[in-house]
């Protein structure tokens, strides 16, 4: 760990707000900037880096020097026990110490070279998992954390139990980030249907998209924008000011980023690139590193 610039741990109060999926697209990001990163994932139970990162199915090897981790590319490698697994489906049925063991060794084992940033992503909660990557990585120095949630109150309430975590083992808030802060999908990639009162559905999309062409074609150049989740309390904004943490910004909900995730690759891929997504990400990577625990330049836009 000596040999690792910045060590930033990914957390939040509830399952299945996006966490991963953000670990996931911050380290293809550095990367893409030219930095030297480690993805390492820490939810035992749970390991779903492998496949976000698109090297699902690959094998870890040892060395003289210890564990190497599995490169996605040149500058950044990913570590998983995901990877150690026989068949993909097993359960992991650990006690705390086992776990705690795996993640020492991970951090013990584990040969990064050096390394300008490695992003740790950890499971839900704050259990057994949390309390050991805390004090393994206070022992060599850590950044900070980025908490993610989603806007409504149900996941809120557990983001303020993370927030008291980190403020009671003394690990530094990065900020707060909002996840699938809405939708948004440009017009021209909807389905539109028809429903009948019998509940059956019309295909309709190939109809409308021709009428706005005819009609009003500026409207396919357009994002069509949602609420999701009820932010009537003023999600997770309102949130940070009353517990006086940063925010770094919001992610809306975009398919396209979620197809990314699925596949397994940066979603700032100029082929592939989620337009509706990546401006916001973008931002909210602008302003973690300019946060003086961090001291970074500001992100490259020929590569965003």
């Amino acid at each position: 760990m000596a040999n690792v610039k910045h060590k930033i741990l990914v957390l939040s109060g509830k399952g299945g707000v996006g966490k991963s999926t953000f670990s996931a697209q911050l380290s293809f990001a550095l990367a893409a900037m030219g930095d030297q990163v480690g993805l390492l994932d820490i939810d035992i139970c749970g390991p779903s880096i492998p496949k976000m990162s698109g090297v699902e199915g690959q094998d870890i090897h040892q060395s003289n020097l210890g564990w190497s981790p599995v490169y996605v590319e040149p500058n950044l490698g990913v570590m998983s026990i995901g990877f150690m697994l026989p068949n993909p489906d097993e359960a992991v049925i650990w006690r705390g110490p086992r776990k705690n063991g795996l993640i020492k060794q991970f951090l013990k084992d584990v040969y990064w070279d050096k390394l300008d940033y490695l992003v740790v992503d950890a499971p839900p909660g704050t259990s057994d998992e949390h309390i050991s990557i805390v004090q393994f990585l206070q022992a060599t120095g850590i950044d900070g954390a980025i908490i993610v949630t989603t806007p409504q109150q149900v996941s809120l309430i557990d983001v303020r139990k993370e927030v008291s975590f980190c403020k009671k083992v003394g690990l530094p808030i990065l900020g707060v980030v909002e996840n699938m802060s809405g939708l948004r999908q440009p017009v021209s990639h909807f389905k539109f249907v028809r429903v009948t009162d019998k509940g059956e559905e019309k295909d309709m999309t190939e109809w409308a998209t021709e009428y706005m062409r005819e009609k009003a074609p500026e409207l396919l150049d357009l994002i069509a924008c949602t609420e999701v989740f009820d932010s009537s309390r003023g999600g997770a904004a309102m949130m940070c000011k009353e517990m006086e943490v940063p925010f770094l910004g919001k992610v809306p909900l975009d398919p396209q980023l979620c197809k990314a995730a699925e596949e397994g690759r940066s979603f700032f891929d100029d082929n592939h690139k989620c337009s509706a997504s990546a401006p916001a990400l973008k931002g909210i990577i602008e302003r973690l590193l300019a946060s003086p625990m961090l001291s970074r330049t500001e992100v490259n836009d020929d590569v965003m």
